[in-house]
Formats: C-alpha cells, structure tokens, sequence
C-alpha cells in the first residue's frame, strides 16, 4: 500500500520572510497536533536575507544596507548561520516526526538522511553532490546548500534548507557582516570560492519549477513515499496567521538574541559546531550570568538549561565542566563537547577580567 505525504509547493509569486517562515514553523506543528503525514514545503522568497535562531541579527547584517536596497530581513526558529534568499534560491522545509522509520538518529542523523534525498534530486539533473559535516551539502568542495533544523515540539521536528540555482553574491558581500574569525578559518576572502549554484554546475539556465520537481521525486524515492500537492487546512492556516502576527512581524522575535552592550566578557571561538559567542559576567569568582550564542544547532530550552546550569558557577574549569556535564547529553548542542564549550566560556572569562 502506497505511503502518501503532502506537499505545498508555490510556484506562482515568491513570499515575504513573515508568510514562508510562518508556514514552516506550521508543518511540524501539523504532524505533531493536526494528525498530518509528513508535509514538503517548496517555495522561494523575495529578495531577503534571514539569519539563524541564535544570531543577533544586528551582528550578522548591515541593516542599513538592507533597507537601502529593499530586501526583507528576519529571523528563523531553526539553528545555522545567515542565508540570503531570492526567487532563484528554493527554499524548502519538511514537517516530519523524530522516529519516522528510514530516519537516522540525532540531529547529526537527520541531516545526513535528509541529504540524501536532496543528492538523488541534484543527480537527476547531472549533478553529483555529498554531505559535508556539519551541515553542507557540496559539490566539489563548494557549498551549494545549507541545512538546519529545529525539533521544538519533542515530537517532530522542522527540517530547512535553502537550494541554490542562482545566486547574487555581490548582493551577499554588501549586506552581511561576517566575523573575521570566520572568514580566516574558511580560508578565503571571496564568497565565489565557497560557493556554487544549479546553474553554475550546469552551464545553462534551469527553471525553478524543474528542480522543485527533482527535489521531490528525491524524497518520494528516498523515503519510498507518494507526494500529494495539497495547501494548509483550515488548523494550519490559524497557526499560520498566529505565527506572522506573533512572531514574523514583532521586532521582538527579529532583535532577540542581541548581544549584550554592557561590560560583559565576550569568548569568540570557530568549532566543529559552527561559530560559538559567549557572553560572560562575574561576581568575583562567580559567573553571575552568561548568554550563548553563535551559528550552532540547538533548541532554545537546552540552551537556557546550559545557561542556567552555569549560573554562579566557580568560574574555575573543573567546575564550569562540571555543572556543564550535570545537564549534557549528546547533541545537546550538535558537534560540540563540553571542553570545547568551557573554552570559549574561559575566553570570555579573561575579556571579562580585562574589562
């Protein structure tokens, strides 16, 4: 008996960040509590440029470029790094339960059985790309997507990427802000040298509609699964329209995660987990408060569960390791380990001291 998931796809205009990222956030919501399948969500978005759930958006992008030029900027709930989106980029998001049968464990696990499907799809059309830890998808050596995901509900989980057929770098360089730190551990100053497209692999035009249809024919043979083209229910659009005015639209949500501008220690580190900032106060020998922050893969109650478990903490390693191990788990915080995390959290530790 066939197994059939449903599939919103929007070929006809590009959405603004508040609709895509609402209807995102929608779909594992409707397999958790609207007794929906699986939903694949194909669309692209206008001109804008949307940072990852811990990044203080203000810290990541020019934001006066960005309203100079008319492009749209928000915050998704899905961990990473800033991504610059446009018609010719897919975005694509996928509302599915944690234990689905096929599904590797762990969100190390999900991006490679995720990557595989988005593989079959590139190979269709002549192009041969692999998994590239911690959350890449490559084609010789060169990034042509970036995925992420977000398991908030305990029972399913948000999977994002975005696709690249086309992409305007210039328009990359003149509004994003990337730390240096990063740009010396990636090795290059020119975004081309890191980055691919659909198009570029190809040699010629590909319309957005063909690889829309790639993808799913990609997740249809991977997960052995039938799509149905379907739009949201009445549930779904509620959620939908309560995501936009309560979150998508709110400076709130957009300027959360702000880093701090008072005389708190900061400990700037690159690890296997992606782009770690802490940020650090003491009373006396005490950690009287600290925030994490960065480009890594988490959900928000683990992180505060880290925070709070630091929370006038000897400032001492034995101890930070110590209450950090008292709440750890694998994957806690995808790729990283708990000496790694201590090391960033002693760099803030001396910036504060110096203070």
């Amino acid at each position: 008996m066939a197994v059939y998931w449903r599939l919103f796809k929007n070929l006809e205009r590009s959405v603004s960040t508040a609709e895509g990222l609402a209807v995102d956030d929608t779909l594992p919501l409707a397999v958790a509590h609207n007794q929906s399948p699986p939903i694949l969500n194909l669309y692209t978005f206008i001109p804008s440029a949307i940072v990852g759930k811990y990044q203080d958006i203000e810290a990541a992008l020019k934001l006066e470029r960005c309203r100079a030029r008319g492009i749209e900027y928000n915050r998704r709930s899905t961990g990473g790094g800033t991504v610059i989106m446009g018609p010719a980029v897919i975005s694509l998001g996928l509302g599915i339960n944690v234990d689905y049968p096929g599904m590797k464990r762990g969100i190390g696990g999900i991006f490679e059985s995720m990557s595989q499907a988005l593989k079959r799809a590139l190979n269709s059309l002549g192009i041969k790309a692999y998994f590239q830890p911690k959350n890449d998808l490559e084609v010789n050596g060169k990034k042509i997507a970036g995925l992420s995901a977000s398991s908030e509900t305990g029972t399913s989980l948000l999977f994002h990427t975005s696709l690249l057929v086309d992409f305007d770098i210039g328009l990359m360089t003149d509004i994003m802000n990337t730390p240096l730190i990063k740009i010396r551990d990636k090795g290059y100053n020119c975004f081309s040298q890191r980055m691919t497209t659909i198009m570029h692999e190809l040699g010629r035009n590909v319309p957005v509609g063909d690889v829309m249809n790639a993808i799913s024919r990609g997740f249809e043979e991977e997960f052995n699964i039938l799509f149905k083209e379907d739009s949201p229910d009445e549930w779904e659009i509620n959620s939908i329209n309560r995501l936009i005015s309560e979150r998508y639209t709110t400076d709130e949500w957009i300027f959360s995660h702000k880093h701090p501008r008072s005389r708190m220690g900061i400990g700037q580190l690159k690890t296997r987990a992606g782009l770690l900032e802490i940020y650090l106060m003491l009373a006396g020998a005490s950690i009287e408060s600290v925030i994490i922050t960065g480009d890594f893969f988490s959900t928000t109650e683990d992180i505060h569960r880290l925070e709070n478990a630091l929370k006038w903490t000897s400032s001492r390693r034995e101890s930070i390791e110590k209450n950090l191990y008292s709440v750890w788990r694998d994957d806690i915080i995808y790729n990283l380990d708990v000496p790694t995390l201590t090391d960033a959290i002693l760099k803030a530790k001396e910036n504060q001291m110096r203070l």
